[in-house]
């Protein structure tokens, strides 16, 4: 079974794409802040990651940053997420190596699709 990491501190979303994940095959482990991310993709050396950008305990850019300093982390794919509309967002993430970048709202498929094309 793939497991694929999301890093969301929006409860509703997380638990919205935790289940459809889950229906889909997927092992879903969540983290709700950016320490907590960074312990949880150690732990369970995810696939892939969904990484929300604006998170509590830091952003999405440093856990990014993080990970991609780590021996371990280093080449599993992100997939960033945020409701953010500002380009320089989308092109700072180009530079934090994102694998994918999917804006809210957005629909459950554009996710689900990301992760396929990257898990297979």
């Amino acid at each position: 079974m793939q497991s694929v990491l999301l890093v969301e501190d929006d409860k509703r979303i997380s638990m919205a794409l935790s289940m459809r994940l889950r229906s889909m095959g997927y092992q879903v482990n969540a983290a709700a802040d950016a320490v907590y991310a960074m312990n949880a993709a150690v732990k369970c050396k995810p696939e892939v990651i969904l990484l929300d950008i604006n998170l509590p305990g830091g952003d999405g850019f440093v856990v990014a940053d993080r990970m991609r300093a780590s021996m371990d982390l280093a080449g599993i794919p992100i997939v960033f997420i945020t409701a953010s509309k500002d380009p320089k967002i989308r092109t700072r993430a180009e530079t934090y190596g994102s694998s994918r970048f999917v804006e809210k709202p957005f629909q459950a498929a554009q996710l689900t699709d990301a992760i396929d094309q990257l898990c297979h």
